[in-house]
């Protein structure tokens, strides 16, 4: 269900941009003689919507992700717990060479933990109190070593990207497929009628759902590499012993917003079509990535 949110999120903001540009009449997409398809103009107007989205979205994923998930940042450690968390993730921040990341603790009973931010050095890492209480100091750190390798490699830009692309391409060919519809079965010989507008924004919805798994492998891709460099900064034992302590609790929820999943620890159960929209990897394949490392 969290998947299905994001992806819900993001198609949504395909369909709002059409539906906006049908109320106001926008036929910048046309050639001069107003019948065929001006594809250098449509390319370069779905690259600015496709990108703006996910840009904004990244831009304001530290404030989202603060309301989301009722995060209080440790302005000045207030206890024992804290100190350590501070100090813990300054070190991993050093090692990685990243700048201090904001660190936050966020009320939930399921042992998570997410980073996001726009910028490497200006980020935001934080755990649940249930990951604080269940989990012992080693785990705890090789878990914020894997939100912290998300940070160093530059993951939620990447993942930016690709979702910005992918919309791009996603409103281009939707478009594409709604004004052939409009010509050969509406037969609207000039401009565009209410079948292009219709087509386009199923298109839009199907297309979405379809590119939506070359995110989510990407975002697996990118788990088995923040499980490496979490390796590397806490130890792998320590990051095995992490996974598996997840494992234990994989019945219990991740207790994430849908749009913070990806960026969490934690994975998402699935099966068939649900596989290829999960954003983690099994456990046991990245225990046994750790393990053949």
């Amino acid at each position: 269900m969290r998947i299905l949110l994001f992806l819900a999120t993001n198609l949504a903001v395909l369909v709002l941009v059409s539906i906006v540009f049908s109320l106001i009449g926008f036929e910048g997409i046309l050639a001069n003689n107003g019948v065929d398809l001006d594809l250098g103009n449509l390319l370069v107007f779905c690259a600015i919507f496709g990108m703006c989205g996910s840009v904004i979205s990244l831009l304001m994923s530290k404030f989202m992700a603060k309301r989301g998930t009722g995060t209080q940042i440790i302005e000045t450690p207030r206890n024992r717990d804290e100190q350590w968390l501070m100090e813990t993730v300054q070190s991993l921040a050093n090692s990685a060479g990243i700048g201090m990341p904001e660190v936050g603790i966020f009320p939930s009973d399921a042992a998570n933990a997410f980073a996001t931010g726009w910028n490497r050095n200006k980020a935001l890492v934080a755990v649940s109190t249930g990951l604080l209480r269940r989990f012992d100091e080693r785990e705890v750190r090789a878990v914020l070593a894997h939100e912290i390798g998300h940070v160093a490699n530059g993951d939620m830009i990447t993942l930016t990207l690709i979702q910005g692309v992918v919309n791009t391409f996603v409103m281009f060919f939707a478009r594409i497929i709604g004004h052939t519809v409009d010509r050969v079965v509406f037969k609207t010989e000039r401009g565009h009628g209410i079948g292009f507008w219709v087509v386009t924004i199923v298109a839009e919805i199907v297309l979405g759902i379809l590119a939506s798994t070359i995110v989510m492998w990407f975002s697996r891709y990118r788990e088995y590499r923040a499980d490496a460099a979490g390796a590397r900064l806490a130890g792998s034992d320590g990051m095995i012993a992490a996974l598996q302590r997840l494992k234990a609790e994989q019945g219990l929820p991740a207790d994430l917003p849908g749009e913070l999943t990806a960026f969490g620890i934690r994975p998402g159960a699935g099966s068939g079509l649900a596989n290829l929209l999960r954003s983690h990897p099994p456990l046991d394949d990245r225990i046994i990535a750790l393990q053949n490392a």
